[in-house]
């Protein structure tokens, strides 16, 4: 008998799929699928990790609305090589390697300044702040009428050396094409 495994990709679909038929995913449900597909459309330069063992990092950063949804989404799932793992961090100070940050309303008011700490690092800033633009913030999440749209600072994902793919910039609203 053979064990064959699914694309990431398909078992995210297939979990929202099936949350459906007990009622719709919750707006953080999607998100959590939504962060882990970040990791396979955008290209990180080898100096992001330590070595070539090193994880695959994605951090929540303050007060954690997931909860298990987004460590769901990504049990037993890979990017390349490099197993995942889910960091959470009461403060930036905490941050280490990551890859991923996603940055929680609660934290808004210390924006500039968690910026400033990841200045010259890859690290793909996200969060789904609804009030405003959160400059310099790489992907926000914005919820429009029950869906969730991407508005992409081209120039911030520049700046940290990230190659974003034209499959999800396609569907995006851009902004901050200097960088």
């Amino acid at each position: 008998m053979t064990v064959r495994k699914f694309p990431a990709r398909l078992v995210a679909l297939l979990l929202i799929t099936a949350r459906c038929w007990a009622g719709a995913p919750s707006e953080y449900e999607v998100k959590a699928v939504f962060l882990f597909n970040f990791a396979q459309f955008v290209e990180w330069p080898a100096a992001a990790f330590a070595d070539a063992r090193s994880p695959f990092v994605i951090g929540v950063l303050g007060k954690d609305p997931f909860g298990p949804q987004l460590d769901t989404v990504v049990r037993g799932e890979t990017v390349g090589h490099r197993s995942l793992v889910i960091e959470r961090y009461r403060d930036v100070g905490e941050l280490h390697n990551c890859n991923i940050l996603f940055i929680a309303r609660t934290e808004l008011a210390q924006l500039p300044h968690i910026l400033e700490v990841l200045k010259g690092r890859s690290v793909l800033t996200v969060t789904d702040a609804e009030d405003g633009d959160p400059a310099g913030v790489m992907i926000q999440l914005v919820n429009r009428s029950n869906r969730i749209k991407l508005r992409i600072d081209v120039g911030a994902a520049r700046a940290g050396s990230l190659v974003i793919s034209s499959k999800l910039l396609r569907p995006a609203e851009i902004v901050g094409g200097e960088g």
